[in-house]
């Protein structure tokens, strides 16, 4: 199974249009810093998920 299997109700067309538009709304320079601030925020997203711990763990560490 490659990549296109995973992709769900989107297809190949669907997300070339949504790449065109990205473009014409920000900008070719934009996206590259739009697109690692999204990465930094869902990185930041999980971390902070694993390091929660439920209260009866943080009152016996």
């Amino acid at each position: 199974m490659g990549l296109l299997a995973f992709m769900g109700p989107f297809g190949i067309q669907e997300l070339l249009v949504i790449l065109v538009i990205a473009v014409l709304l920000f900008g070719g320079k934009k996206i590259p810093e739009l697109a690692k601030g999204l990465g930094q925020g869902i990185r930041n997203f999980k971390t902070a998920l694993k390091d929660e711990k439920p209260e009866e763990e943080k009152k016996e560490a």
